[in-house]
């Protein structure tokens, strides 16, 4: 794991956790040793952050008084709340835990009376959650691409259960109620196209990016759309 993320992994854990928090437990929270563990914490103090505590105590962060505390106001966190409660439609877990980790942050720096706001909202999403999804692809790595502008060549299974290969350009990943769609560039036809997650029965980088034509692409396809609607 990189350096910066196991920090950014030890704050969000302080945010979270019920202070004071043993090292045990930081450790378990980052994957790391206690070894590491304490080295990382002096790592965040010389960097000014305000972590009170010691080995055999547990640890608490106190966030900087000079920094006024987030402000929303109450509809504001009625619709955070419920949109993260939202993410579990997507069938991507990793997604849904990304939400519900920085949705823990945003509420750790709220004013108390904001807080407890966030604790009790009105808004609820009592929907079903979709049937669990065992994509082929690795979302991950999807994702990543659709960021860093990465191809990828793909073996694709369409709604004909015709097979083939090809390198795509994936622009973006949209999520519905009945599928997980996949907005790509494809290199073999020369279009865009909207593949099936589920269809792609495998994926790999291949060290080309095309960037920066991504977001001309996006803005091309929209133009398309428009034409269309």
């Amino acid at each position: 794991m990189a350096r910066t993320d196991r920090l950014f992994r030890l704050m969000d854990a302080l945010r979270r956790l019920p202070a004071p928090v043993t090292a045990t437990r930081l450790a378990e929270e980052t994957g790391v040793s206690r070894r590491q563990l304490y080295r990382d914490i002096a790592t965040l103090r010389a960097g000014g952050a305000l972590i009170d505590g010691e080995a055999g105590v547990g640890y608490r962060l106190t966030e900087d008084p000079a920094l006024p505390p987030q402000s929303f106001s109450r509809l504001e966190i009625e619709a955070l709340v419920l949109a993260v409660g939202e993410l579990r439609q997507t069938g991507d877990s990793a997604l849904e835990a990304a939400g519900q980790s920085a949705l823990a942050r945003i509420i750790a720096t709220l004013a108390d009376g904001q807080s407890r706001q966030a604790m009790h909202t009105a808004l609820r999403s009592f929907r079903a959650p979709p049937r669990p999804v065992d994509f082929t692809v690795d979302m991950a790595m999807l994702r990543q691409a659709c960021w860093e502008e990465l191809a990828l060549d793909v073996r694709y299974r369409d709604l004909k259960d015709q097979v083939t290969e090809r390198e795509v350009w994936p622009l973006g990943i949209s999520y519905s109620d009945g599928a997980l769609m996949v907005l790509v560039w494809c290199c073999l036809r020369q279009d865009w196209r909207l593949f099936h997650a589920s269809g792609i029965e495998s994926a790999a980088l291949n060290g080309r990016s095309f960037r920066p034509r991504r977001v001309p692409l996006l803005r091309d396809y929209a133009a398309r759309c428009k034409g269309r609607a």
